[in-house]
């Protein structure tokens, strides 16, 4: 496979570049920084992976995981402030949800279940991607999902639609 050219590489970066940061940020406080550094590390492929999207959620994920790792041992109390960092969400009078209550709810899911809901909703990426993405099962990564929707809505007080059954 060739290498990726310029135009396809600012493609990547608009597709997948904001969900690729809201991605990192579960772990880390430098999410910018670590998805950069998975851009460049993509444009000096000598061949673009099969996958480039699963490629940049996988190297993004390990930069995240170990920005975060570094981050822990300049101390605890400096990993305590900078987790307050930005809203995973923007707040907006039009939504239905309270943006900060939203963010906060998400936090406090176990990290699977985050880290699944994220890559699903905000990623787009599929289970199976998701799956191969964690080193888990489908069956898994399908659980988790479901799971954390529903301990959000719980959480939230948002109830789930509810699907017409009656045929006319």
């Amino acid at each position: 496979m060739n290498p990726l050219e310029p135009d396809d590489l600012a493609r990547l970066v608009d597709q997948h570049g904001a969900a690729l940061v809201l991605y990192a940020r579960q772990w880390c406080q430098c999410p910018e920084d670590v998805v950069q550094q998975a851009f460049v590390q993509l444009a000096q492929q000598g061949s673009a992976p099969a996958s480039p999207a699963g490629w940049l959620y996988r190297v993004v994920r390990n930069g995240a995981i170990s920005a975060a790792r570094s981050a822990s041992r300049r101390g605890r109390r400096e990993a305590a402030v900078a987790h307050r960092g930005e809203p995973w969400f923007e707040v907006s009078e039009a939504d239905r949800l309270d943006a900060r209550e939203a963010t906060l709810a998400l936090r406090r899911l176990p990290i699977e279940q985050r880290e699944t809901i994220v890559a699903r909703l905000w990623g787009q990426l599929s289970f199976e991607e998701i799956a191969r993405l964690t080193g888990s099962s489908t069956s898994s990564v399908h659980r988790w999902y479901q799971k954390g929707l529903a301990a959000l809505r719980e959480r939230l007080g948002v109830s789930c639609p509810k699907k017409n059954l009656s045929k006319n």
